[in-house]
């Protein structure tokens, strides 16, 4: 149930058409923030016990990522648990389904399902394209929903959420990542995303719980890798090295594929 795990004002159908409206209408993308978004107590609960970053399964660092994320709740304070269940719940996945438009929105339990990001300093995750399916189970990527857990964030710590338009000409939404806020997004490639490298004091972290809801495919729906893309401030080497990167990377695992020598890493990026 998500009843006492998510804001009660979130779960209020009155409440579904204007936060639809703010979702359809936004730009560059589909998106809406929502600031309280979990009950204070669970909020609370949730950043007191958030898993070190050291304790974190997946470490990312490349050239253009560096952050942590992992997805074994069994390890983890059983808030985090119960928080999945709430927003994998009917009840939050109807009033989800009620702001988007979209039907049948639901999540799953795997790594492309929920769990937590967190970056030390120095985190950043570029600007990217989002994987659009996820291929094992056979479904289409539709919402990513972020939350973010941090307190006394200030404005000079940067890692704001960046909501780029299709043509990377402009940044058009930055968000901070501030104690209990919430947004989602529908995901597509009208959605580029990213965060910069964040300056923060020791100590300190950026820390997020992320879910990613699913429907059936569409007809002609195919996989479609995840892809970063640069900035437009990026100097020519970078942008070159990105570009290069990302179609070995995209090419290679097509091959692999093919060739049957090893399965997909198909663990998204995100912010």
């Amino acid at each position: 149930m998500a009843t006492g795990i998510i804001n009660p004002k979130f779960l209020d159908q009155g409440f579904a058409q204007e936060l639809s409206n703010s979702y359809l209408n936004a730009k560059p993308c589909k998106y809406l923030v929502m600031e309280d978004f979990f009950t204070e107590e669970t909020a609370n609960t949730l950043f007191e016990n958030f898993p070190p970053i050291q304790d974190l399964n997946v470490k990312r660092k490349s050239l253009n990522e560096e952050k942590s994320e992992d997805y074994h709740f069994d390890r983890w304070h059983p808030t985090f648990s119960l928080v999945r269940d709430a927003i994998g719940s009917s009840e939050w996945g109807e009033q989800l389904c009620r702001i988007t438009g979209i039907e049948d929105l639901h999540t799953t339990k795997d790594a492309l399902g929920s769990g937590v990001h967190q970056g030390k300093n120095g985190s950043y995750v570029d600007v990217h394209i989002d994987v659009n399916m996820n291929p094992k189970l056979g479904l289409w990527r539709r919402i990513n929903l972020l939350v973010y857990l941090n307190k006394n964030w200030l404005p000079e710590y940067g890692g704001d959420l960046e909501l780029w338009n299709k043509d990377m000409t402009e940044c058009v939404v930055k968000i901070p990542p501030t104690f209990n806020t919430a947004v989602i997004f529908y995901t597509d490639d009208n959605s580029p995303h990213g965060y910069k490298k964040i300056n923060i004091p020791d100590g300190e972290s950026r820390k997020s719980f992320y879910t990613y809801y699913y429907t059936k495919p569409a007809e002609g729906i195919t996989y479609r890798d995840s892809k970063f893309v640069s900035r437009p401030e990026d100097n020519a080497a970078r942008k070159i090295a990105t570009g290069v990167k990302e179609i070995l990377k995209i090419n290679g695992k097509k091959l692999l594929k093919i060739l049957g020598i090893k399965n997909l890493d198909f663990q998204d990026k995100n912010k």
